[in-house]
């Protein structure tokens, strides 16, 4: 009798813990396009700056609800900064290879100005910068995330300043130039571009603003290859 009664309290509380492991609550499938609503939310946040873009305005955009994005992206923060990386990443290579390619640092930068002419007043998406704007929309966020912000705009210089120090080697920028202040110079051109297209300034007004910056370009002695021709063509002229 002992016996039978153990078997059966036994079969008793395996039954009862199957049928809790059937019961037990499964998480739900993600069901929306991460990637998708990861640009949907960068336009917000590139449109409106980090502040003042809302969690509504965030999920209606995204076509999700307030904890799927909790879940898939973390909070407003997290969210952000991983927008903002997204906004970098289609945007560097761009950059680097005509900063790569350009036969001079000058023609280099005064070709990313005039590309960031159209591009920041471009139909089909949010006017200006969201590098540019990031450094006065963020003001209320953490430590961590400004420390991170200023960080991707620090890059940005440190690539011009890399590209005109490369052209002093190279002959096509005069010595002695304090590469870190003109890096900082075009910089300040490039953010004041942004906030005018973002209040409406046309390409051509922007346009115009490079060909302007560009005669602050300091002159530069001839170039080793265009002195050794000038020097042949004098020998040949003799």
């Amino acid at each position: 009798m002992l016996s039978s009664n153990l078997i059966s309290i036994t079969m008793k509380k395996t039954t009862k813990g199957e049928g809790a492991a059937v019961r037990r609550p499964r998480g739900r499938p993600r069901s929306f396009d991460r990637e998708a609503a990861l640009r949907s939310a960068m336009e917000v946040f590139w449109n409106k700056g980090f502040e003042a873009a809302t969690l509504h305005d965030l999920t209606a955009a995204m076509g999700i609800n307030p904890p799927s994005l909790y879940a898939a992206f973390g909070d407003k923060e997290r969210l952000y900064m991983e927008a903002l990386r997204r906004y970098q990443d289609e945007r560097r290579e761009a950059i680097l290879r005509m900063l790569r390619e350009a036969p001079t640092a000058r023609e280099a930068i005064e070709g990313i100005l005039r590309e960031s002419a159209a591009e920041i007043c471009r139909s089909g998406h949010p006017r200006g910068c969201m590098v540019a704007m990031s450094a006065a929309t963020c003001s209320g966020a953490s430590a961590g995330m400004q420390a991170e912000i200023a960080e991707c705009r620090a890059s940005a210089r440190r690539h011009v300043k890399e590209r005109i120090d490369r052209g002093i080697r190279e002959g096509d920028v005069p010595p002695g130039t304090d590469s870190g202040a003109l890096a900082d110079f075009y910089n300040a051109v490039f953010t004041g571009m942004a906030m005018q297209a973002r209040e409406g300034a046309s390409r051509k007004s922007l346009l115009a603003t490079v060909d302007a910056a560009m005669r602050a370009w300091p002159r530069a002695a001839v170039r080793p290859r265009e002195r050794s021709a000038r020097g042949a063509a004098v020998e040949h002229e003799g």
